[in-house]
């Protein structure tokens, strides 16, 4: 059985109240939930902080004996130089995940730090790109 990391940064412990919009109404609990129904033939994972320095731990914790790890660092990914280098540092395939296009959002959001150190990215495709990431790593 596959063993997929999903960890999540800063303000996605808001899903379902912040800006629904562009984010929606549903909570990240609840979509986790749908997730594991939808994939029981993979052992996900969950973890979100809004702590720079708990998301680099999570990636050391993780990075060596799972399969795959979905991230989302939200606004990190524009300016974590220790979070980039921790997904560098680590042997399992990282997928970037952003539910908002962040190329269609303010400028400074088109630059990710994380993104070369990845093994894809995944953005603009709402909640749809955690699906998506748990396709492509259990194969």
């Amino acid at each position: 059985m596959k063993k997929i990391a999903i960890i999540n940064g800063p303000n996605l412990n808001l899903l379902g109240t912040r800006e629904p919009e562009v984010y929606g109404n549903l909570t990240f609990e609840d979509y986790f939930k749908q997730l594991q129904t939808k994939f029981p033939g993979v052992e996900l994972t969950y973890f979100q902080s809004n702590v720079e320095g708990e998301i680099i731990n999570k990636l050391h914790e993780v990075g060596f004996s799972f399969d795959g790890i979905i991230l989302n660092a939200a606004g990190y990914t524009h300016t974590s130089v220790a979070i980039a280098d921790a997904v560098k540092s680590i042997t399992t395939p990282v997928i970037e995940v952003h539910i908002s296009n962040i190329y269609a959002r303010e400028e400074f959001r088109h630059k990710s730090l994380i993104a070369p150190n990845c093994k894809g990215i995944i953005a603009g495709m709402g909640l749809l790109g955690y699906d998506l990431a748990i396709e492509t790593l259990r194969l």
